[in-house]
């Protein structure tokens, strides 16, 4: 059934009779429909929970190394990061090494480039279940960012033993991580429904996602410390959220004082993105199976 004025009328007859109907319509940026959504998606956490769990079982199931793969990128990242930025040219890190320092801020980035890559196409390659099913079709940019969440946790045993192997000691800094990984959470979110919505219409999104990611990640200190960003340059430089991100994420794993100041603008821009982008995703998904 082709969509009329934007509605998606999801009918059918079972077994025991009619079908219950669902019509999808564009929702409008107010409270109201994002509580309606939110509701709607709190439904369905059990299928939340089964894709997050399929989409580990499918990356690994097949690969000769398994898991390892969690834990390849961003440990292949930092032995050259280390070999280029303290070998050939030297970038000054707070008091550790800098193998500890680069691994540290590639665990919050690794999380964030995954997620985000991957939850851009999310929808587009979930075509078949798109157009037949109906649930919440947030759930599948979402499953992306659970599942990468995992592979964070995996990777931090290497963060583990670098830190065991150079003598780094765990601070009550640590505690940090919390609420800096709820904020990395939100903005990851908040990227990944407005990208998957995008790239329904927009097939160049995901194309150019690799090249947008490789700038935005030296556009963040990843490989360099929020410090040695020119001052004059550091209030536009702070209105990336990744910097307050992965700025107090190494800081926190390192026991360095937390950057309150850039954390409070990751944590604002954070909070105000995410619910505009779940209300712009339900706005676009009122049309998704007809353009998909």
């Amino acid at each position: 059934m082709a969509l009329a004025e934007a509605d998606l009328v999801a009918a059918g007859v079972g077994r025991d009779g009619p079908r219950r109907t669902k019509v999808i319509r564009p929702v409008a940026f107010s409270i109201r429909d994002l509580w309606a959504g939110l509701m709607g998606l709190s439904a369905y956490a059990d299928l939340l929970v089964v894709l997050s769990a399929h989409r580990l079982k499918i990356r690994y199931k097949q690969s000769m190394l398994g898991i390892a793969w969690a834990v390849i990128q961003p440990v292949a990242l930092m032995l050259i990061y280390t070999l280029v930025f303290s070998v050939f040219t030297r970038i000054k890190t707070p008091g550790v090494p800098y193998a500890v320092f680069a691994y540290a801020a590639l665990l919050p980035w690794t999380f964030f480039s995954t997620s985000l890559t991957n939850a851009t196409n999310g929808l587009v390659s979930h075509a078949q279940l798109v157009t037949k099913v109906y649930f919440p079709r947030e759930i599948l940019p979402i499953s992306y960012i659970v599942a990468a969440l995992v592979d964070l946790l995996i990777a931090s045993i290497v963060m583990s033993g670098l830190m065991i192997y150079y003598h780094v000691s765990l601070t009550p800094q640590v505690l940090w991580l919390i609420p800096v990984t709820l904020v990395m959470a939100a903005f990851t979110t908040a990227c990944s429904l407005i990208f998957s919505a995008m790239q329904v219409r927009v097939r160049d999104i995901g194309m150019a996602m690799p090249l947008v990611l490789q700038l935005w990640m030296f556009g963040s200190p990843v490989v360099y410390s929020l410090r040695q960003v020119p001052e004059r340059f550091r209030d536009y430089y702070l209105l990336n959220p990744m910097v307050g991100i992965i700025e107090n994420f190494r800081a926190a794993l390192l026991g360095n004082p937390i950057d309150s100041h850039s954390l409070v603008i990751s944590t604002v821009l954070s909070v105000v993105l995410l619910p505009l982008s779940y209300l712009y995703f339900k706005r676009v998904e009122a049309t998704v199976a007809d353009v998909i």
